[in-house]
């Protein structure tokens, strides 16, 4: 019985860590998308390492497979950039995997400006953990403009 309620209780804790390293990420997360709600570049800058990688997968007009090669400092220029409307990026369905210092974050997304749809996908992030705690250091995209089925909850 003693060694039942020990493995018990390791296995709580470990649960525990676990979801706290998972709160931890996706905080890091959803602090882009408010960056980018706010226009507030340096909330966006903190969630990245110093120079990330950043891409976009997707169909082009003649249906061919395509990887665009983003350019970081053009993202966060065009963040912090006042402007009249607002860019909301609502996510759902996050799937964390954690293996020590390496996370993975996958996530269904819809892009409006303002109350206009743009597009959907999926985000896909890489990160580390750090001693300043975990940074983006990879980022990738998907975009399209049909074939979204975005959750009544995230629609404005």
């Amino acid at each position: 019985m003693k060694k039942l309620l020990i493995v018990l209780f390791c296995a709580c804790a470990f649960s525990t860590s676990a979801q706290d390293q998972k709160r931890e990420i996706m905080q890091v997360i959803n602090q882009v998308f408010k960056a980018m709600r706010t226009n507030d570049s340096t909330m966006l800058k903190q969630s990245f390492v110093e120079s990330p990688n950043t891409f976009t997968a997707f169909i082009n007009k003649e249906g061919k497979s395509q990887l665009s090669k983003g350019d970081f400092q053009r993202f966060i220029d065009a963040v912090g950039q006042p402007k009249d409307q607002v860019w909301n990026e609502p996510i759902w369905n996050e799937k964390v995997e954690i293996d020590g210092n390496l996370a993975s974050v996958w996530v269904d997304y819809a892009f409006y400006v303002d109350d206009q749809f743009s597009h959907c996908g999926v985000d896909a992030f890489h990160l580390i953990k750090r001693e300043d705690g975990w940074k983006i250091f990879h980022l990738v995209d998907t975009r399209r403009k049909t074939d979204c089925e975005v959750p009544d909850e995230f629609k404005p």
